[in-house]
């Protein structure tokens, strides 16, 4: 299964069937997990439930000292990166703010979402067809559907 997906039933299953005291020996990391946060994500849930991770081909072992101590800048780069993406996060924020930009989801026209749900309602006209003539979209139209009978 594709490294780049983080739910991959192979992997799963090999979640299920460890035990602490378990190794997980990889041909590389670039088999377990194609982005960083996914393989830190992994290696933490492994450290969590007490099971080693040896990779042959970059000759890491988080059983050994050094290969906690490495696990440990790791995990230390990857929440800096975390750190600049909120931070580059809010500051576009607040610079669109400044600009004039509120952001958000823009507001539903309220004939439009009204007609909408009328004719959902009449039970004549596919949600397909709907979404065509009123130019709302399908999970607009549902949420809208949903919180009117509950």
């Amino acid at each position: 299964m594709s490294g780049t997906k983080s739910d991959r039933p192979e992997l799963n299953r090999l979640k299920d069937k460890l035990r602490p005291g378990d190794s997980i020996v990889v041909e590389s990391f670039s088999r377990l997990g194609r982005s960083k946060k996914d393989l830190i994500d992994l290696v933490n849930y492994f450290e969590e439930i007490d099971v080693k991770l040896i990779s042959i081909k970059e000759n890491f072992d988080t059983s050994t000292p050094q290969g906690k101590l490495m696990m440990t800048v790791f995990q230390a780069f990857s929440q800096f990166e975390r750190d600049l993406i909120v931070e580059r996060t809010k500051e576009g924020l607040k610079s669109a703010r400044a600009r004039g930009r509120k952001g958000g989801r823009p507001k539903v026209n309220a004939r439009e979402m009204t007609k909408a749900v009328n004719l959902y309602k009449t039970e004549q006209y596919s949600v397909s067809e709907i979404v065509e003539m009123t130019g709302i979209s399908r999970a607009t139209l549902y949420r809208y559907v949903n919180q009117d009978q509950s």
